[in-house]
């Protein structure tokens, strides 16, 4: 048996400008860190040639081909893996649509345990690579490339995407107590809503190519971004809440169904209470608002937000990796 394990994460500036839409025209620009939440993948070779994959139902099947779970079947094809397989998977925070990229987690830790289990390594770049591949390119999924690369890399980085496909991601180097202070000063709230990213993702892909409006809102999102790590490198965490606050109100330009009346209500609420600001997570329209306040008014924000939950989402440093190694080929000795 093999266990790995995947970080959720938690965007902060760029979300947009990963599309391929966009950055294959402009280059795009994200900061994001991983989070202490994870998706968990564990294989086993099966004692027949049968393929069973379980996460919210099971399938038994005898072939790749007769797979439903699209990311599953696209994995192990691309791993040459064709029978006498088990693959279950759970998470931290189980729902999808909640914005913190729990499908990129899973296919990056997917493929984690996939090269293990072929007795092989697959370095970070490779699995953010790959995950892309599968989910892009084989899948057909309208979204951006940001959420594999956390996954796979762990820990807060800025992440550049070139036209020319490559991706660079360099981790965020700032004195620990300006880490630690920004950490503490967050707060996160489940707006009780999931949502699917696609209809959102393919409207704001489209508009990237050809509404001027959107393209000079993404490309001053990618200088907010710069000006975010500058803000954190010098300390300064009321600035950092401003172009939070900034680039949130961009994105809810982006298109439609980002946010809605009730979501608006919840952002201004906090703001009144003294929050700097703050952002949907992932592509919007539900899933956690993330809002950056002094800690004084934290209990204020959250009375204000009671209807919501509140639920703690730590930093972390860590990427995908392998928690449980018995290769599938070893044999127990017998007494």
């Amino acid at each position: 048996m093999i266990i790995g394990k995947a970080p959720l994460r938690m965007s902060f500036l760029g979300g947009g400008t990963d599309l391929p839409s966009y950055f294959r025209k402009h280059g795009g620009v994200v900061v994001s860190t991983s989070i202490d939440k994870y998706v968990f993948v564990t294989i086993n070779r099966k004692f027949d040639d049968r393929i069973r994959v379980s996460y919210s139902v099971t399938e038994i099947v005898d072939k790749v081909s007769e797979l439903k779970h699209p990311l599953v079947k696209a994995a192990l094809g691309l791993k040459n893996i064709d029978s006498g397989i088990e693959i279950t998977s759970i998470a931290d925070i189980p729902s999808g649509g909640t914005g913190l990229g729990s499908s990129s987690s899973f296919t990056v830790a997917l493929l984690q345990v996939l090269s293990a289990y072929k007795g092989t390594f697959c370095p970070p770049e490779q699995l953010g690579a790959d995950a892309c591949k599968i989910e892009i390119d084989l899948c057909g999924a309208p979204i951006g490339k940001q959420d594999q690369y956390v996954a796979a890399y762990g820990g807060m980085n800025i992440i550049e995407f070139h036209q020319d496909d490559t991706v660079n991601v360099t981790p965020v180097v700032c004195k620990p107590e300006y880490m630690r202070k920004f950490e503490s000063q967050l707060l996160c709230f489940y707006t009780g809503r999931t949502r699917s990213a696609s209809n959102i993702l393919q409207q704001q892909s489209a508009r990237s190519t050809s509404d001027q409006q959107v393209i000079d809102a993404l490309g001053k999102m990618k200088s907010l971004a710069a000006s975010f790590i500058e803000s954190l490198y010098s300390g300064d965490y009321q600035a950092m809440g401003g172009i939070l606050n900034e680039g949130w109100m961009l994105k809810r330009g982006l298109s439609k169904g980002i946010s809605d009346t009730a979501i608006d209500h919840y952002y201004d609420a906090a703001m009144k209470e003294g929050a700097y600001g703050g952002k949907l997570l992932g592509a919007g329209g539900g899933g956690f608002l993330m809002m950056q306040a002094p800690v004084d008014r934290h209990e204020a924000i959250r009375q204000a937000l009671s209807n919501l939950r509140h639920v703690h989402l730590p930093f972390s440093s860590e990427g995908a990796r392998i928690i449980f190694y018995h290769p599938p080929n070893a044999r127990s000795h017998d007494y």
